[in-house]
């Protein structure tokens, strides 16, 4: 298991004589900086397959006298999270949105194919906190420990086949898959097991699903649920994910009803 080590990335000529980090506590500030907005990727979700994935973090923030240097307001940003999982951002830095606010925002990359298994498994993948420490221009500043979370997932797969096709009309129309997410420390995807997944069914010529039943996953990942046809239409599994998989939909399978 690796232990997180606080790292600074410096963008300016910023001294570490500077850094002066509170010993005892997680979160410390001086002044009137506050933090007033963390978003990650747009929906605070990064989902990672096989390769390499590029994420960002921004966080707002605001003093009453500004930030001075601009693109040199942020001492550091980075990303913790279960077993002891840890990213920094690449130099991070801040743009002016008026006199008094300014966000702040770093780069992060994860790649599979590189980090794992020494720097990245299966086992990090869950919900993560921003770390982040930022400067004002009149010397106040602000540090927090956990100033925003997200999930970094695990890539899905989800697949289904309704059969037979076709069908008579009242007859059981039986609907097949699998759900599988990726190994980070494998490269390959396994059968996720114990998930509860939707089966939805759109009739020929609507625009929206509807939910029929809710089926859960074998220990490999199959799932299987049965219907009586009705009406042509359309069948798919949907998986809602959790905090360390990833949301997927499968593609839908239309079954033509005689």
């Amino acid at each position: 298991m690796r232990k997180r080590v606080t790292l600074c990335v410096l963008t300016g000529a910023l001294a570490l004589s500077t850094l002066a980090v509170p010993a005892a506590q997680a979160d410390g500030s001086y002044g009137d900086t506050k933090i007033t907005k963390v978003v990650v990727d747009g929906d605070n979700k990064v989902v990672v397959g096989r390769d390499e994935t590029r994420f960002t973090v921004s966080v707002t923030v605001t003093d009453d006298s500004g930030f001075g240097f601009w693109s040199e307001a942020a001492e550091w940003l980075d990303v913790y999270g279960p077993d002891s999982g840890w990213f920094q951002a690449k130099y991070p830095s801040c743009s002016r949105v008026d006199d008094t606010t300014a966000t702040c925002t770093g780069g992060f990359v994860i790649n599979p194919r590189t980090d794992a298994p020494e720097h990245l498994t299966d086992d990090n993948a869950g919900t993560y906190r921003v770390d982040t420490w930022i400067n004002a221009s009149d010397k106040d500043w602000v540090w927090k420990e956990s100033a925003g979370t997200f999930k970094l997932q695990r890539h899905t797969r989800l697949t289904a086949n309704a059969s037979p096709e076709p069908v008579r009309k009242g007859r059981t129309v039986t609907v097949t898959g699998r759900l599988t997410r990726v190994s980070w420390e494998t490269l390959t995807y396994g059968g996720y097991g114990g998930q509860y997944v939707k089966l939805q069914f759109r009739k020929k010529g609507a625009t929206s699903f509807t939910t029929l039943k809710t089926v859960k996953s074998t220990s490999s990942g199959y799932v299987s649920a049965t219907t009586t046809a009705g009406y042509d239409g359309a069948y798919r599994f949907v998986y809602a994910g959790n905090s360390a998989s990833a949301a997927v939909t499968s593609a839908a399978d239309a079954v033509d009803v005689q």
